[in-house]
Formats: structure tokens, sequence, C-alpha cells
């Protein structure tokens, strides 16, 4: 068995078993789907190597689905260049506005993606005291209340007055959380600053300039680094959607 196949053969295994072990953890997305589809990508084209069928591929098919791969590689490496920026953002002192942006909320309470953006966003607050901060997301079908509820219960559970959030409960995307977002603003020119986790950071900030906020930030929360390969992963197409419809 040749290297090529071998390494073929252990990235579909892995991309098959990690796509199995996000849809475990029930993210609230069909994400897994692509790390399954993309493992099925990979071993067969492990067996076409081995069995030697893929040389019946006439020359010209296989050097264009080679220039394919190449190109799909380039953008993903440019892309992902572009999110590890936005990995340290922080923003300055005296802001007039946190959008914290919403994410899955349980029965129990936020996600644990959720739970980072809210304590980071918990603990400008606390420096802070003349921000008011917004909490934006509408209701899942699979949400016991509205993430812009849960994520208000939450802050408040903390030792966030409740005086200072402001909840907004419909949006059901990033776009739509910074437009709805926005117009709970004293100004769209208001010092303000988006709270998410780090690998959604570049995009939401690109959405937020597309929407029209012209002085702001961003604050960066962690994440799980288990998860993090599916959810860089899905920033590239995050990216790439928004992009092309023209988002930003």
């Amino acid at each position: 068995m040749s290297l090529s196949v071998i390494l073929l053969t252990i990235l579909g295994t892995a991309c098959v078993l990690y796509g199995i072990m996000v849809l475990l953890i029930r993210s609230g997305t069909s994400f897994f789907a692509v790390w399954l589809a993309l493992g099925a990508f990979f071993l067969i084209l492990g067996f076409l190597l081995r069995s030697g069928l893929i040389a019946r591929i006439p020359k010209i098919v296989r050097t264009l689905f080679l220039i394919a791969i190449c190109a799909g590689i380039l953008l993903l490496a440019v892309c992902e260049g572009f999110v590890l920026r936005g990995f340290g953002s922080r923003a300055p002192a005296g802001l007039d506005y946190l959008i914290v942006l919403g994410a899955q909320v349980r029965k129990d309470g936020p996600s644990a993606v959720l739970k980072y953006r809210l304590d980071a966003a918990a603990q400008y607050l606390r420096e802070n005291d003349s921000t008011t901060c917004i909490v934006t997301g509408g209701k899942g079908a699979a949400e016991p209340i509205s993430e812009g509820e849960g994520m208000k219960q939450y802050l408040v559970s903390v030792g966030i007055p409740e005086n200072r959030i402001i909840v907004e409960d419909k949006a059901l995307n990033t776009v739509q959380n910074i437009q709805y977002s926005k117009a709970l603003m004293s100004s769209p020119d208001a010092p303000t600053a988006i709270v998410t986790n780090n690998f959604h950071v570049t995009r939401a900030l690109a959405l937020a300039r597309g929407q029209g906020l012209t002085n702001v930030y961003a604050i960066a929360a962690p994440s799980d680094l288990l998860f993090l390969p599916n959810n860089m992963f899905r920033e590239f197409f995050g990216l790439t959607k928004d992009f092309l419809m023209g988002n930003f």
C-alpha cells in the first residue's frame, strides 16, 4: 500500500470520527455532516488510488481536479489566516455598548460557546460601569427560550445589573444580530465592541462594519480547543458565503 493511500485512509477515518464527535455534542447545527462528507471523500479517493481506477480517468479531468483541490486549499489557508488575526482582539475601556452575539441556549443555560462570550462580556462590564450591554439572539427550534433572554438571565446571575442589559430576541443569524442591535443603539457611530468567540471575530467585525457600525471593536472570548477545528472550518464557509452575498 502506497504512502498516499495510507495518508488518505488516516485522514478519512479521522474526519469521520471527528464528525461523529461533533454530532454527539448536539451543537445545534448540522455542520458535522461536512466532516462526514470530507471523510468519505478521502476514503473514496484512497480506494480509487489503491485499486488503480483513478488511472482510467482522463488526464485532463485529473488535472482539472488537482487544480481545483489546490485552489481550494489556498483559499482555505487565506481565510483561516484572516480568522487567526482576530484571536487576540481586545477593546478599549469606556465603550458605550457591548453587543454579545447569540449562540445555543439549552434547558440548563447557555451552551459552552455562549458561556465563553458572556463571561468575557461580564468581565468588561464589571470594569466599565457606564457600558450598556446588548444581548442578541432569537429562539431556535430546539431552544427553550430566546438566546437574548437566556443571555440576560445568565448575566444577571453573575452580578450584572438588569438595567444595563438590553435584550434583542428576534435575530436568527449574525447579520440580523448586528442589524437589530444597531437599531437599539443611540447612534451607529457610538463606540461599540462585538463580543464573540475568537474564531468568529474576523467575520463578526466585517459584518458589523458592513452594516454601518463606524466605531466598532471586538472582544475575543475563548473557545474549546477540541472543537476549534470544527469552528474554524465552519468560518471558512461563513466568510465565503457572506463575501459572495455582499454582506461586507
